[in-house]
């Protein structure tokens, strides 16, 4: 299956101020998930931001603030089992938007359980691993063959870009093709 922007929303996992520091590759995530931030907003797809105990953590870098997102504060490692969070998805896919496009940290932990509960709950997921890390690199290979077994697409962010897009020669594709460098 391909991403289709008029069904995808963009979720961003706990990139959070005290967090992003200690995670492995940490600026190639960073800019990577800002890419699929802007490609997001973009084409004015829905944006999702999860922050996992803010009080410890802090809030999302700012990097990453976008005035289009809907935050939602966590305490469960799987967001889906967030009673808020769960019910925005249910009222994103009650709208159409059934894709999940996945980016942020810690690949073994949040990431790894919402896009999980979100496959087993009839979404299609789609993990973007070079937007996504652990504070170990093993713990974030240990991921992705996992979240294949589940069904879950692990793809890049370029993947996402491109598929979103759909095609060139139109203005979202060459504002697309502009964002990758």
């Amino acid at each position: 299956m391909l991403i289709e922007a008029a069904k995808a929303c963009l979720l961003m996992v706990d990139m959070q101020e005290r967090l992003l520091p200690a995670i492995h590759e940490f600026e190639r995530v960073l800019e990577n998930c800002a890419l699929l931030l802007q490609v997001a907003e973009k084409l004015d797809l829905p944006i999702i931001i999860s922050e996992q105990y803010p009080k410890g953590l802090g809030p999302t870098v700012p990097e990453l603030e976008s005035k289009n997102a809907t935050v939602f504060e966590k305490l469960s490692f799987s967001g889906y089992r967030d009673e808020k969070l769960r019910a925005h998805f249910k009222t994103l896919e009650d709208s159409g938007f059934k894709q999940i496009i996945v980016c942020g940290v810690e690949a073994h932990v949040c990431v790894l359980q919402t896009a999980v509960d979100l496959q087993q709950a009839g979404f299609e997921v789609f993990v973007v691993a070079d937007a996504s890390s652990s504070r170990s690199a093993d713990s974030a290979a240990l991921a992705w063959p996992r979240l294949r077994h589940h069904g879950v697409q692990v793809i890049d962010s370029e993947m996402a870009a491109f598929e979103l897009a759909g095609k060139a020669g139109t203005p979202e594709f060459k504002a697309i093709s502009a964002l990758i460098k």
